[in-house]
C-alpha cells in the first residue's frame, strides 16, 4: 500500500485532458511561465497594497490571456473557451486570487454576447490589451443570489437612463474602467424588468466607489462598495436590443460562469497538493518523515481522489462548452462540487503542516483563506443544490 501510495504522489499535480490540442498545450505551458513570473513575486505586495498593479493588466494583455476567446477583429485569438479555462487553471495553480481575471473574461463574454457592433467595438479593443479593466455589479446590500430582487433602478430620461442605487463585494471595484450595472429598469416588473447597462466609471458623475473591503481571503484582489446616485448614462449602453432582458442574459451566462470556479478549484487543489506533498517528504516527527505515516498518506489519497474526480467532472464541462451545449444545471453541479472539494482538500492540508500551516508565511495559510468565498459567490452552494434539484423535479 505505502509503495502504491508513493507512486501516486509521484503524479505531477497538472491538468491533462482528451480535449487538449498541441495548441491547448503550447498556450498552457507559455501562461504558467507568464504567472511564474509576473504573479508569484508580486503576489504579496499585491496582498498588502489590495489591488493588482495596473501594469499586470498590460502585461496580461500583451501577453494574449485576456482576449483568448475573443474575435481577431477586436484583438483577439478567436479561439475557444477551452484556452480562456487553462488561464483561469494557471492563475489558481501558482497560488493567487487577486488578480480578477474571471470577472474580466466574464464581462468579455457578456459584451460579446449581447454587445451591439458599436459596443464591441468601442470596448473590447481596449479589454483584451488589458487598457480596460472590467467589473460587473450584481450583489446589492439586501440582495445577493436572488438576482430578481435588485434595487438598484435604471430611469429613462430621454436620451439617457438616472440610475440610483448601491452595489457590495464587486470584484475590481477599485480599478474598474467600465461596469456591468443590473439594474431594473420596471420596477414593477420582477425578472423581466432587470436590464444589463454598461457604465463608465470615469466619465460618470453622482458615482462614487466606496471601501476596498477587507475580507478573509483573496487580499490582492480589490473588493468595493460601488454608490450611484442619479448617474447619467446613454441609452446606447444598454445590453441588448430591447429592455428588461437582463436576467435572461444573467442565466445564460451563469453557466459558464459557475464552471470558471470550478477550474479554479481544481487549480488551486493542484497546488495545494504540491506544495503538501513536498512538505510532507521533507518534514519528520518521531523520527520519521511525515509521508511514512499511515494518516497522512491515507488523507493524501482521499484528497487526491477528491482532486481527480472533480478534474474529470470539469474536464467533462469543458468538452460541453466546446461543443457549445455546456448546460446551466452542469456548471451548477461542477461550482457546488468543485467549491466543496476545494474548501476540504484545503483543510486537509493545512492540518498536515501542523502549526506552520496556520503561519500566513506558509502558501496553504493563504490557499486555505482564499478557498472559502469559492462556495458562496456566483451564487451560493445552496442555490446550485436548488437548481439542480428543479432540474430532478422537472423531469
Amino acid at each position: 500500500l505505502k509503495l502504491c501510495f508513493l507512486e501516486i504522489c509521484a503524479m505531477s499535480f497538472d491538468w491533462q485532458a482528451n480535449w487538449m490540442t498541441e495548441e491547448h498545450l503550447m498556450f498552457k505551458e507559455s501562461t504558467r511561465k507568464f504567472m511564474e513570473a509576473e504573479i508569484a513575486p508580486n503576489a504579496d505586495r499585491w496582498e498588502e497594497q489590495g489591488f493588482v498593479d495596473r501594469d499586470f493588466w498590460l502585461k496580461a494583455g500583451s501577453s494574449g490571456l485576456l482576449g483568448a476567446s475573443a474575435p481577431a477583429e477586436f484583438g483577439g485569438a478567436e479561439v475557444d473557451q477551452s484556452f480562456d479555462a487553462l488561464t483561469i487553471y494557471e492563475q489558481a495553480r501558482v497560488g493567487d486570487a487577486g488578480w480578477g481575471f474571471g470577472v474580466h473574461n466574464i464581462c468579455v463574454h457578456y459584451l460579446m454576447a449581447f454587445g451591439s457592433d458599436e459596443q464591441k467595438s468601442r470596448w473590447l479593443p481596449g479589454l483584451i490589451a488589458g487598457e480596460i479593466i472590467p467589473a460587473i455589479a450584481m450583489t446589492e446590500p439586501g440582495t445577493g443570489s436572488d438576482l430578481q430582487a435588485v434595487k438598484t433602478t435604471a430611469t429613462a430620461d430621454g436620451n439617457d437612463y438616472v440610475i440610483n442605487g448601491s452595489k457590495i463585494f464587486i470584484t475590481n471595484g477599485q480599478l474598474a474602467d467600465l461596469v456591468i450595472v443590473v439594474a431594473k429598469t420596471d420596477k414593477e416588473a420582477g425578472a423581466s424588468g432587470v436590464s444589463l447597462i454598461v457604465l463608465e466609471p470615469n466619465a460618470a458623475v453622482g458615482f462614487q466607489r466606496g471601501r476596498n473591503l477587507k475580507k478573509l481571503g483573496m487580499k490582492g484582489q480589490d473588493t468595493s462598495e460601488l454608490f450611484f446616485e442619479n448617474v447619467r448614462v446613454p441609452r446606447e449602453n444598454l445590453l441588448g436590443e430591447h429592455e428588461g432582458r437582463g436576467f435572461f442574459q444573467l442565466m445564460n451566462q451563469l453557466g459558464w460562469e459557475r464552471l470558471v470556479i470550478a477550474i479554479g478549484a481544481v487549480g488551486a487543489m493542484d497546488g495545494m497538493m504540491r506544495e503538501t506533498v513536498g512538505y510532507v517528504r521533507t518534514r519528520k516527527a518521531f523520527g520519521q518523515r511525515l509521508m511514512d505515516f499511515q494518516n497522512t498518506r491515507f488523507k493524501l489519497a482521499e484528497a487526491k481522489t477528491k482532486l481527480e474526480a472533480t478534474r474529470s467532472f470539469v474536464n467533462e464541462c469543458i468538452t460541453k462548452v466546446i461543443g457549445g451545449n455546456l448546460g446551466s444545471v452542469d456548471g451548477a453541479m461542477a461550482k457546488w462540487w468543485g467549491s466543496q472539494m476545494q474548501c476540504e482538500v484545503a483543510d486537509e492540508c493545512l492540518q498536515l503542516f501542523g502549526g506552520y500551516g496556520y503561519m500566513m508565511e506558509y502558501p496553504i495559510a493563504k490557499a486555505y483563506a482564499d478557498a472559502r468565498v469559492q462556495k458562496i459567490y456566483g451564487g451560493s452552494n445552496e442555490i446550485q443544490k436548488e437548481l439542480i434539484a428543479r432540474s430532478l423535479d422537472a423531469d
